[in-house]
């Protein structure tokens, strides 16, 4: 589009809605891209005869188009955001390019991987899950993680050193691979299913739980289908409450209001574990690895 933006058309057809908005300059690259708990309001503001702020002046003379991207929540448009600045580096934002803005989890690149709470560039060997939309959310993920698939939280150095299981194994929040009281091949299969999780994909997650459960069951492993038994029920029980989040949001039901230090807030991710309402609401080649 070669001729000026014609603002005031554009606004008038946006929805009152959380979501992404994109300015895109004459040669058709983003110059902008920022977040909205309500688009038409925050995108028509920049066009106000109000706004008189320099660099809003100097952004709206290059712009030629916009493009939004509805989401379901401003979290999701918070996450949304951040990955579409990081990928497309717009000249005009300055505060979410270094990559430190949002914090991560990362499965380390090692026999016994480790979870770890992580922030900053994203170069790590290994794989990294998110972004989360704070610090309390990525750190809740790793504490249910901990408690579900007893993955180890400690240092590569720390769990070398090991003689005897630490406290985190005490308290059910680590196998004690250090020492050996799993085996690699089991402890392989919590990092994979704690990759799942995150991945998003907490119903096939399901699915292997309970075929492993029938399996232990079968063979008279009663304690080990017994652990997996649990594990299942608390992973249905989140899903629950996350469902019951996402319809307090759309009905604007006051009694089921998100409470993010209790609810399934990753994406994300989330991760919502990396559902659409968290991070991977991006396409496929758009998600951290």
């Amino acid at each position: 589009m070669s001729g000026p933006f014609d603002a005031r058309a554009f606004v008038a057809n946006l929805p009152r809605r959380p979501g992404v908005y994109r300015m895109y300059g004459a040669d058709d690259s983003i110059l902008y891209v920022g977040k909205a708990q309500r688009l038409r309001d925050r995108v028509g503001s920049y066009f106000s005869p109000r706004n008189l702020a320099p660099k809003v002046a100097a952004l709206l003379a290059q712009v030629r188009r916009v493009e939004v991207t509805v989401t379901a929540s401003e979290t999701d448009a918070l996450l949304v955001e951040a990955r579409l600045v990081k990928d497309t580096q717009p000249k005009f934002n300055v505060d979410l390019k270094d990559d430190k803005s949002f914090p991560y989890i990362h499965v380390t690149a090692h026999d016994f991987p480790r979870l770890a709470y992580y922030r900053g560039p994203r170069r790590q060997p290994g794989r990294l899950f998110g972004p989360y939309p704070s610090s309390v959310a990525a750190r809740e993920t790793l504490l249910l993680l901990q408690k579900l698939f007893r993955i180890r939280p400690c240092e590569d150095t720390f769990f070398a050193n090991r003689s005897r299981p630490c406290l985190q194994y005490q308290i059910g929040r680590c196998s004690a691979p250090c020492v050996g009281l799993i085996s690699a091949e089991d402890y392989r299969a919590n990092v994979r299913r704690a990759e799942l999780f995150l991945d998003g994909r907490s119903d096939a997650l399901v699915d292997e739980l309970a075929v492993a459960m029938e399996a232990a069951s079968a063979a008279l492993e009663f304690e080990r289908a017994a652990q997996l038994r649990d594990q299942i029920a608390s992973l249905r029980r989140m899903q629950a409450r996350q469902y019951v989040d996402g319809d307090a949001r759309q009905h604007g039901r006051a009694g089921l209001r998100h409470r993010p230090r209790r609810g399934l807030r990753a994406a994300a991710g989330l991760p919502r574990w990396q559902q659409p309402r968290h991070p991977h609401l991006l396409p496929a080649h758009q998600r951290c690895r």
